[in-house]
Order: C-alpha cells, then structure tokens, then sequence
C-alpha cells in the first residue's frame, strides 16, 4: 500500500530541544583508547572520530538506540551521539530544519519532506535507511484476562470507538464465544505526531475497510479516547487504567496483555520473526531519491506465521552535508547501526528483527555515498 500523505503537518523549523536524550559520554582525556581509535580501522566503518553526533525522532527505536549508542561509545569513544526521542514528526521537523544530523522515523519522508530537505543536505537528498524493524503490539489491560483474539475489523470498531464495552458480542465470538467480564473499553492513543500511529492506521485501513475509514495519518483522527506522549506515555496510560487498550512498540509492552491479531484463517502474536517475514515479502516505493530504501509494507499478508501489523522505523540521513566532519560521523554512526554486531545489539535491548544480509548490503551502499559538499 502506498504511504498516505494527506493530512500530514508540513515539516516546520523547530529548534532542538534535547529533553529526554540518550546520551554517550566522550572518554575521560585519560583513559586508554579504546578498540577502532587513535586513527585505527573500526566495526564503524572507518578511522576515530571526535565531536558530537545529534539526532532525534521516533520513541519506537529508543530501547535499541541505547544500544547502539552504547556499542558505538566502544569503538568510537572521542564521539558523543545524542538522540532526542521526540516522536517520529518532531524528528523529521528537526533534521529538516538543520537541528540535527539525523533522524529516526517509523514513516519515511513524503514529497513534500523530500524537497524541503534538500537546502538541509546542500543540494543533495534525504535518505531512509530501514534499520529498526519491530511488530507493534495492541496492548491491553483487562483484570482476569491473559489471553485475548481480536480480528482486525473488531481492532478498528475499538478504537473508532463503535464496540465500547468488552462483553460485546463481536470480541465473544472473536475469542471462540467466551464472553469477557462486562466493562468499558478506554482506547489509547498517541498525542503526538507518531510514525507508529501511521502505520497502526495503514494496517486498519488496509485490514479492516469501511469499519476503519480514515486517511493513515502521523496525528491521531478519532476524538473521545485517552491520548498520550510517545511511547512510554502510551504504555503508562494502559497500565494505570482499567479496560484499557492501545498500541505501541512490541519490544514495550512488558507485563501488559499483548493481543493475538487475527491473520488468516487463525490469530498470530508479536514476534520479530513475523514481523520480519512481512518486510522481506513487500515491495520497495516508487519514485524515491536514489539510495532511499522505502517500503511499502503488504499489510494484508494472509499468510500463517505473519504478522502485518508492523514497523519498519528508518533512519533519514543527508547523502550531502556541508561539514566534512559531520558526514564522517553520520557514515560511521550508521555503519554501525547497520553492522550486524549493531543489529544483534538492538535486538538483544529491544526485540527488535535483524535486517537481512541482502538488505544489509543495500544499507552499506546508501551509507557509502553519504559525503561533504565540495
């Protein structure tokens, strides 16, 4: 399906505010350098660095952009990489308006972000690199229930907020005809401009139809339910209610109920392998700048032991920027995110599903033509 841009905000100058970072300290001017420095070659794909690395975007990638600053640090301990988990919007807002060298986006740039950031990369183009890929979860907090099917059509009429109470007949017959403990339902959304509200949306639309008719979107379009901050506001708001339902990063869900999802014929969990199956079998989007590595995910897979409902959330770099310094640190940070010591870091902190050598190696062309305005 094609990525919807209608309704999105136009990318706006916003002024970096590093609230709630992941930080990576520089070493201490005596410790001994670490492995990859003092101009020795590095799993981050070239000789030490020095300076700061910004970034900021999607709360999605925080779990795994902690270790990736982490496993960075290692190698390359004189760069201190900061990431603002801000939300996929903010993100993009930020990196279009030369606030930071990077961003994460669980949606990649429309055309209308395209073109603005090309002043941003000096001429050149934006570029979404898909190195985080995780399910997103329906999570739910429902006392005395463990296990709960719902099919898509009954996901969208929950949260278009048309079956509000959990002895509905439809979440009965969902679940083999076993009523559930009667009750109001509290949808939760997010508040910000989230990419993972985007593609929750995009699975609706194309899994449920008329039960869900709204344009997919980053801002949330039903009002009446409860809304939240990013992520962790998310997760917060399910777990300190009551027969409350919501959405976010598998890799977050944590003690929370995590709905089967009905796929097919039958109903499939969250796991990284599912999710992965789905992004190897969909197809790249048309019309993106060279080096772009969009997908366009095939939400409505049938397939036994996919998951549709998934996240793909890229990393939106320059393949120009002014400072030479600075593309050196954006090549060498993404290198490593991209190396599978860096993929294995992620989903051993999030769950999240390794890229696959073949789209690896598409990664680490894209990478190599980042460069420095002449």
């Amino acid at each position: 399906m094609k990525r919807s841009t209608t309704g999105r905000r136009a990318a706006l100058p916003a002024a970096l505010v590093l609230g709630s970072l992941v930080l990576a300290g520089c070493s201490a001017p005596n410790e001994e350098p670490a492995p990859g420095a003092e101009g020795t070659a590095s799993p981050s794909g070239g000789a030490a660095l020095s300076g700061e690395l910004n970034g900021a975007g999607a709360t999605s990638q925080s779990s795994a952009m902690e270790a990736w600053i982490a496993g960075f640090t290692e190698v390359q301990p004189d760069v201190t990489v900061n990431y603002d988990a801000a939300g996929s919007g903010a993100g993009r807002e930020q990196f279009i308006a030369s606030g930071v060298s990077f961003a994460g986006s669980d949606a990649y740039l429309d055309e209308e972000e395209l073109t603005a950031a090309q002043e941003r990369c000096a001429g050149g183009d934006a570029i979404g690199l898909p190195l985080y890929i995780s399910p997103i979860a329906v999570i739910y907090n429902l006392e005395g229930v463990d296990e709960l099917n719902l099919t898509p059509a009954t996901i969208a009429k929950i949260f278009n907020q048309q079956i509000t109470d959990w002895s509905d007949p439809a979440i009965t017959a969902d679940n083999g005809g076993t009523a559930l403990p009667a009750g109001p339902i509290t949808p939760v959304n997010r508040a910000d401009d989230s990419g993972t509200t985007e593609n929750f949306m995009e699975y609706l639309v194309a899994t449920a139809g008329a039960d869900f008719p709204h344009e997919p979107d980053g801002v949330w379009p039903v009002e009446g339910g409860e809304a939240a901050q990013g992520t962790d506001g998310v997760v917060q708001a399910v777990t300190g209610g009551t027969g409350t339902i919501g959405y976010a990063d598998a890799s977050r869900a944590g003690d929370l109920g995590v709905v089967s999802i009905g796929v097919g014929e039958g109903f499939e969990q969250p796991t990284p392998e599912a999710a992965a199956a789905v992004v190897d079998a969909s197809p790249a989007a048309e019309s993106r700048p060279e080096g772009d590595l969009a997908i366009d995910l095939d939400r409505s897979s049938t397939e036994a032991g996919a998951y549709p409902l998934v996240l793909v959330s890229y990393t939106i770099a320059c393949t120009t920027y002014e400072d030479a310094e600075e593309a050196e640190r954006v090549k060498a940070f993404l290198t490593y995110i991209a190396s599978e010591e860096g993929q294995t870091a992620a989903a051993e902190n999030a769950g999240s599903a390794p890229i696959s050598a073949d789209l690896r190696t598409q990664v680490e062309t894209s990478i190599e033509s980042i460069t420095a305005a002449s």
